[in-house]
């Protein structure tokens, strides 16, 4: 009986994790699969609430999480704010930071371009441990649990998804790819995904380290995977977007610009039937997820970097130019924009009704109502 408890405990305190409630965009994505959706509302026009000065420019995303707001900063350190602004406390890493947080249970971990990856108490802001990497980490990490161990996995420059402990740091595993790791592992069903530098879509056990499937899909990605049952979307740095087949290893449908040809920077969201990215090309597109026909576009007015992020029936994509711009999902009208006048290249977190961003100009912005 008492194992049976604490089976049932188990799993529901996985679950809990697992579930993203409209407060909560606690991964640079919102959940595990890297899908980019929001389960908060957005008021109709959104209007500035706050500001916060960093001490340098800001390529990290921010997460949102227990009523707490994290950032990286390239000054080095990692802020943690309440919802209205006031910092509660920042931690120093020693080396720029433009990976975006993952915030899990009371932990934060974030990684630097030291290549260090930091697990911080996400209260106090003491650090629980660190594990070192050989080249420097740009991407989110992300997580899984087979309900007694914690697996914490990120990507690095010295070619190797590392895997550690959540609890402890030590490490579990790492896999070698074949060159640099820039964006994050989507998960799912304890399988980690991801493309880099070498041009392959690696699929590894999360338990084992073990490779399952490498699929090979373009010469360099640069954003992350989205991944929702056995199928992944990605695009890649010659302008190509994909959906793979990860079970059968193949690429399905492929779209390229017929002139443009611009990088992928931004990883896509899905939605739906529908999937969306972004591109050097200042374009916004929405796609149908199944065949790759495209049924809309939005010209940004600037090339794209940050990932655009889905909330009810609107989007939000972000410039380089530092403007934000929420359209409609259905048709990609615009409905609201506001000129930050500050370059952003990382997407905004979307929780509790609110809007959290980060710019070159070293400042978060807060839009709300």
């Amino acid at each position: 009986m008492k194992k049976t408890l604490n089976t049932i405990f188990l799993f529901l305190w996985v679950a809990s994790l697992s579930a993203q409630p409209p407060d909560s965009w606690p991964i640079f994505r919102g959940d595990q699969n890297l899908k980019g959706v929001s389960k908060s509302t957005l008021p109709e026009k959104p209007k500035l609430l706050w500001t916060f000065t960093t001490g340098d420019n800001i390529k990290s995303a921010p997460v949102v999480d227990k009523g707490k707001v994290v950032v990286g900063s390239t000054d080095g350190f990692v802020y943690c704010l309440d919802l209205n602004g006031k910092l509660l406390w920042k931690f120093e890493t020693g080396n720029a930071i433009e990976a975006p947080a993952l915030i899990l249970g009371n932990s934060v971990y974030i990684g630097n371009l030291d290549g260090t990856l930091y697990s911080i108490d996400l209260n106090t802001g003491k650090k629980n441990w660190e594990y070192e990497t050989d080249n420097q980490i740009i991407g989110s990490a992300n997580w899984w649990s087979d309900g007694k161990t914690t697996y914490i996995f990120v990507g690095s420059y010295d070619f190797y998804l590392h895997c550690v402990d959540a609890r402890t740091g030590e490490m579990k595993w790492k896999y070698e790819s074949d060159n640099y790791i820039n964006g994050a592992a989507a998960c799912d069903k304890g399988k980690a995904y991801f493309g880099g530098c070498d041009g392959f879509l690696h699929e590894v056990n999360v338990a084992t380290g073990k490779l399952e499937k490498k699929i090979d899909v373009s010469t360099y990605i640069a954003g992350s995977v989205a991944v929702e049952g056995d199928k992944a979307w990605v695009g890649d740095y010659d302008g190509r977007f994909f959906m793979v087949d990860l079970k059968a290893g193949k690429t399905v449908w492929q779209w390229q610009h017929e002139t443009t040809k611009l990088q992928f920077i931004a990883s896509p969201a899905l939605i739906g039937d529908k999937v969306l990215t972004a591109n050097h090309n200042k374009f916004l597109y929405c796609f149908d997820k199944n065949n790759g026909k495209k049924l809309w576009e939005y010209n940004t007015g600037r090339q794209v970097e940050a990932s655009p992020v889905v909330v009810g029936n609107k989007v939000l994509v972000a410039n380089m130019r530092g403007d934000l711009a929420i359209v409609n999902l259905s048709d990609g009208k615009l409905v609201w924009s506001y000129e930050i006048g500050s370059q952003i290249v990382s997407n905004p977190a979307v929780a509790a009704g609110k809007i959290f961003v980060g710019a070159f100009d070293g400042n978060i912005y807060c839009f709300g109502k």
